[in-house]
């Protein structure tokens, strides 16, 4: 599937992301949180139990679910920049 990529910075140096289906706009729940876009039209096995590169569990069901799949809280990965 092709996802948009967007990402955030979080205290003590670490970033979330959140994957969303190409094309569509980021869910109005968290269009409020500064997310900049990183990666258009990425394709990614959203069927996949874990996307390494972005820390996302479960991007499946996520995307079923809320139309949306973001990095948990416990797998924020420090900011390398």
């Amino acid at each position: 599937m092709q996802l948009d990529i967007y990402r955030r910075p979080e205290p003590e140096h670490k970033l979330s992301f959140m994957a969303v289906p190409a094309g569509q706009p980021i869910p109005q729940e968290v269009d409020n949180v500064d997310w900049k876009l990183v990666a258009t039209a990425t394709e990614l096995d959203v069927e996949a139990a874990h996307l390494v590169e972005y820390a996302i569990d479960d991007p499946g069901p996520q995307i079923r679910e809320k139309g949306y799949a973001i990095t948990s809280v416990t797998h924020q990965l420090l900011d390398g920049s």
